[in-house]
């Protein structure tokens, strides 16, 4: 568990990134943090591995005041993915994702293997283990950032909107590994993004923020959407564009019978199963819910 209690933070230009920020972030979960840019979030995410250090208040992990440990020692211990990966581009795939291990004594032939090891979680061939960054795609690079994050196998890690340079397509795929990553290792994610449709998908708890990194309404994607805490939330959700009122079609039917869902303009938003025929949205996790991955994309922040 991350605890934030009354932290602020005040640059020496004098710009406050961070005013009186209270939060828990539970163990185990995908906690997403969203919100324009400027608004504090990647100053919120680098005080949780000391990359900045916060002007008052204390952040704790399972009870222990950070600040009393030494920030690399730290760092060593939290898994951090940023966007465009930050790959060292004279050093090969392998030894990439194997930094952290070599710093900290592991032996090369064990490093290498764990990170070849590390290249089949992410979804990648080791025949890439022995190119250069610039030899791989961008999803790829990004993979790979992903596996160099693991490699400590840390209880949390840390992603800084490490999809928003990739195109739409390989954006989705990265985020449909990251789901299923979490299923299968049970960390403790926070994730850093702009994108309300991005933080709705991935985030068992997400948190919109305005300037400051004041909250303006932290919950569930479903909570979040059925009832916006105020104007600014909806406005950020897309309420008020009618992109998130969705309603069934009835005069159009998928193949299986499935139902068609229109948004407020009446345009298609996607499709919802209707097993038997009887309408069923499934389960209210947003990892499980029936709809369409076309209704969790429909709106437009």
């Amino acid at each position: 568990m991350i605890e934030f209690r009354s932290v602020s933070k005040t640059f020496p230009d004098g710009t406050q990134a961070v005013d009186a920020f209270n939060i828990v972030i539970p163990s185990r979960k995908t906690t997403v943090f969203v919100g324009s840019s400027g608004c504090g979030k990647t100053t919120l995410l680098r005080m949780i591995n000391r990359m900045v250090d916060p002007s008052s208040g204390t952040i704790e992990i399972d009870g222990v005041d950070i600040a009393k440990t030494e920030p690399v020692q730290l760092r060593r211990t939290i898994g951090y993915v940023m966007q465009n990966s930050g790959l060292l581009p004279h050093r090969k795939v392998v030894d990439n994702v194997a930094t952290v291990p070599l710093l900290k004594g592991v032996p090369r032939k064990q490093a290498h293997e764990e990170a070849l090891r590390l290249l089949d979680t992410v979804g990648l061939d080791r025949s890439l283990a022995n190119r250069y960054p610039s030899q791989l795609s961008g999803g790829q690079q990004q993979r790979v950032g992903v596996a160099r994050g693991l490699a400590v196998n840390p209880n949390i890690l840390l992603m800084d909107e490490p999809f928003g340079a990739v195109d739409p397509i390989v954006r989705t795929d990265l985020q449909n590994e990251t789901m299923r990553l979490q299923r299968e290792l049970d960390k403790t994610v926070v994730f850093v993004t702009h994108d309300i449709d991005e933080a709705f998908l991935l985030g068992d708890q997400v948190v919109i923020l305005e300037k400051g990194a004041r909250i303006a309404q932290q919950g569930t994607p479903e909570e979040i959407l059925a009832n916006p805490a105020n104007d600014f939330v909806a406005a950020f959700i897309g309420a008020d564009r009618g992109k998130r009122r969705l309603t069934v079609n009835s005069s159009v039917k998928s193949a299986g019978d499935d139902l068609v869902l229109i948004d407020a303009g009446g345009y298609a938003a996607g499709v919802i199963s209707a097993p038997g025929g009887i309408f069923s949205t499934g389960s209210s996790s947003p990892k499980s819910r029936s709809v369409s991955n076309k209704t969790s994309q429909a709106g437009d922040a």
